[in-house]
């Protein structure tokens, strides 16, 4: 049986949002460069959340850099897991580490870093980072690209 069908039940699916990211579905699938230490990124420029007091939107940009074992996310999945925070109420820091640990857990990386770099909220961005341990010194680790607050934008 083809890996793909076996481990991503989303792709090439028309799939509806989840209604919350515990309903969400991170499908993994196959490293076919299991045997390699390489850096995979994913930047997601326009995540959502709700601020869980005041219901207003919190918007940020968030950089996820993991080194993978055997298994990959699935880009459609983790879209879709994403997108499933639009609605959710989580403090910023909630969201990230959450985040993180949940794509630790579906994944089991060698290495996994995330960066969530938030738009402020009472004039006051907030960014948040977590990862799993040391990088591995085999890997080329480049910055996350997301600049010191300034104005971002």
């Amino acid at each position: 049986m083809d890996p793909i069908e076996t481990h991503a039940k989303q792709l090439g699916r028309q799939t509806p949002l989840p209604a919350s990211p515990e309903a969400a579905e991170l499908d993994r699938v196959p490293n076919p460069h299991a045997d390699t230490d390489y850096l995979a990124r994913f930047t997601a420029p326009e995540f959502t959340s709700l601020c869980p007091v005041t219901g207003q939107p919190d918007f940020a940009t968030l950089v996820i850099d993991y080194v993978p074992d055997r298994w990959l996310v699935e880009s459609k999945s983790l879209k879709l897991y994403l997108g499933a925070f639009r609605n959710h109420g989580a403090f910023h820091e909630d969201c990230t580490v959450g985040i993180g640990r949940r794509l630790v857990a579906v994944l089991e990386p060698r290495w996994l870093r995330i960066g969530g770099y938030w738009y402020p909220r009472g004039g006051i961005p907030i960014d948040v980072f977590w990862q799993t341990g040391e990088p591995l010194k085999s890997v080329w680790l480049p910055d996350q690209g997301v600049a010191p607050y300034r104005g971002r934008g």
